[in-house]
């Protein structure tokens, strides 16, 4: 069966669906309205009766009124009274004779007892059980079907005269649902024969509707084709088959098919460069923005919203698609450096600016030359790549690889010197051992004092060893078990850890963080310890107690951790070694702690830096670490357009 086929039959069997249940709704409601209808009516007829009923009580205890005061004089006078009305009777038998559902009427007592009746074989006798006609009414359409079209039955409505407010007399009239089911047949056959006409009107108007509708995938077909004509050869695995040359959908599909074959080929070398492209702005800490001949940008990196002053949360992204103008403000010091070299249309070089905020930066122009075929050419059009450079930043860097060379030279000296000097050590050890055999206690007295220089020979050497594993551990190559983890969580490990020694020193430790997880790739247990030595080093340098800050943001793709005290701080002309192995200001620190941070941080590819005020007499006296690390890929939306925005921009226009 042909595609097209299918597609016609698939459109006619849902309209058909939709207009069988809009038909069985539109007999549901009919029948619920007639139900409605007929008790509406009978219920008039009750009302009628119950009015009669009321008359000939009051007439016949007015002429016959009760013996005593008794219920049973009063019973015994009713009945009479009933029963002697013939107008009430009269009454009872015409709405049987001329209504054409109701089977029968009558009327009861309390107990109920039939008192009169036009069944003259139920007069005398208890009333039998009969369903409302109202629950049948206000019941749902699956009980009305099963009541009027199925078993025959005799369904009630009654209206009650009341006495001192509980029933006394009540009217019964009596509906059979099979005179229902003879009145309500002729507008049911009708309405269905209505509904199967609709129904099928429906489907011829659908299948007609679906066939007109799929006949300009002709001509569609026929240029999708020679698009992929041109676009190259096709593949043996997408040709037609003869079977289905005569199918516009399969055709279309086909053809669609092989267009999306040309595309992905086409596309395949544009795939690596803009993965490259994304993974370099992601870690540059320039500032890179791509124009158009139109001053429009179409690229730009996360790190530009820190020459801007943009929130750190911004979306970045909008700023692609915007104008030069729109995003550099020309009352600014950048602005005004930006758009006027713009407006000169040559090259700019590193040139240096001083924003309004003291900070030190360098922009640079490039002129990408738009030739790529005469048309272009003759048009002048050129992209412009504007580069911006932190000075601090690259001082800072320049910091960093200095202590990382620093670093890597003392890893390589201990390895060496850890391999030199433990061999010794063992072997000054193992025969110290044995002269300490030797001269045990209990030997010749002239041995005495010299058991004494032994343990201390002992001693030394220990502490030396210490040293040297200390040295070939610190050398030793990590091995990184990565893992995306919330910062937040690690920060919140490390402050149960230290709760119990920094209540025992009198340190408050109060922790800031964002409310939106933070979420970064390292081995937790390094960056643990890496928080732990900055925390304890605050620690020891509060010995009277004091409040510490751990604060945690993210700064565009780095997640960074601030660690502040309120200590002694550290003199400014030791900042620079702080981070070298074995310095320490402490007289009991090893000088181990801050480099062994430092290099965790390394292997992660983050940063550190210090800052740090010694001045007794100021109120800002204290140390700031802070770390940073890059977020996790995929975190966040990205903030630029890929190289494959500028061919698309550059295309446009060829």
């Amino acid at each position: 069966m042909r595609l097209k086929t299918k597609l016609v039959l698939s459109a006619t069997g849902l309209t058909f669906a939709i207009v069988l249940v809009l038909s069985a709704l539109f007999l549901s409601e009919l029948l619920r309205q007639r139900i409605e209808q007929t008790a509406a009516a009978n219920d008039v007829l009750v009302h009628e009766v119950w009015l009669e009923m009321r008359k000939a009580v009051e007439t016949g205890l007015r002429a016959n009124p009760p013996v005593d005061r008794s219920d049973e004089a009063l019973h015994r006078a009713v009945v009479d009274a009933l029963r002697s009305e013939t107008a009430l009777m009269q009454v009872m038998n015409t709405i049987v004779r001329y209504s054409p559902t109701v089977q029968d009427v009558s009327v009861t007592d309390a107990h109920g007892l039939t008192l009169l009746s036009t069944d003259p074989d139920a007069v005398d006798q208890p009333a039998v059980f009969r369903f409302s006609l109202a629950s049948v009414q206000n019941g749902p359409i699956s009980r009305q079907m099963r009541v009027v079209f199925g078993k025959p039955r005799v369904l009630d409505i009654s209206q009650s005269l009341e006495r001192n407010g509980a029933p006394f007399l009540v009217v019964h009239v009596g509906v059979r649902s099979t005179f229902l089911k003879n009145a309500y047949e002729p507008w049911l056959l009708d309405a269905l024969i209505f509904a199967a006409l609709a129904a099928l009107a429906a489907m011829l108007s659908a299948g007609l509707l679906a066939n007109v509708a799929l006949r300009p995938l002709e001509s569609i077909s026929a240029r999708l084709e020679s698009l992929t004509k041109a676009g190259g050869p096709i593949p043996e695995r997408l040709l037609e088959s003869r079977s289905t040359r005569s199918d516009a959908v399969v055709r279309v599909t086909k053809t669609l098919d092989r267009l999306g074959e040309q595309m992905r080929t086409q596309e395949a070398g544009y795939t690596a460069l803009q993965a490259n492209l994304n993974q370099m702005l992601d870690t540059l800490r320039d500032g890179v923005l791509l124009f158009t001949a139109d001053r429009r940008a179409v690229m730009v990196s996360d790190a530009v919203a820190y020459f801007l002053g943009a929130p750190l949360n911004q979306d970045h992204e909008k700023l692609v698609g915007m104008r030069l103008e729109e995003i550099f403000a020309p009352d600014s010091v950048l602005g005004e450096a930006v758009l006027e070299a713009f407006a000169e249309g040559g090259q700019v070089s590193a040139q240096a600016l001083t924003l309004e905020d003291g900070r030190q930066v360098q922009f640079s122009l490039d002129r990408i030359s738009g030739q790529i075929d005469e048309e272009l050419a003759g048009a002048g059009s050129v992209a412009t790549l504007l580069t911006l450079r932190d000075m601090e930043s690259v001082a800072q860097l320049g910091q960093e690889l200095e202590v990382a060379r620093r670093l890597a030279a003392i890893g390589r000296l201990t390895a060496g010197v850890g391999h030199e000097v433990k061999n010794p050590i063992n072997a000054m050890v193992l025969h110290l051992e044995l002269l300490r055999g030797k001269l045990a206690p209990g030997g010749a007295e002239a041995f005495g004092g010299a058991q004494r220089h032994v343990e201390i020979l002992s001693g030394e050497m220990q502490r030396l060893d210490r040293v040297v594993q200390t040295l070939a551990d610190f050398s030793r190559p990590m091995e990184l078990h990565l893992k995306e983890q919330d910062l937040r969580q690690v920060v919140e490990v490390v402050m149960e850890l230290t709760a119990a020694e920094m209540q025992e020193n009198r340190v408050q430790v109060m922790v800031d963080g964002p409310r939106e997880p933070l979420m970064v790739r390292v081995d937790a247990q390094l960056m643990q310890q890496a928080l732990l030595n900055l925390l304890l080093n605050g620690m020891q340098a509060m010995p009277e107690g004091g409040a510490m800050v751990v604060r945690m943001r993210r700064d565009h793709q780095f997640a960074v951790v601030e660690v502040i005290d309120e200590g002694e701080g550290i003199p400014k002309e030791l900042l620079p070694r702080i981070f070298e192995l074995y310095f320490t200001t402490k007289p009991k620190g090893s000088g181990i702690g801050l480099a062994m941070t430092y290099r965790i941080l390394q292997l992660h590819g983050g940063a550190m830096e210090v800052r740090s005020n010694a001045d007794p007499g100021s109120v800002e006296r204290g140390t700031t670490f802070t770390f940073r690390v890059p977020v996790a890929s995929g975190v966040g939306g990205e903030s630029r357009k890929a190289a494959g925005a500028v061919q698309k921009e550059l295309g446009e226009r060829v």
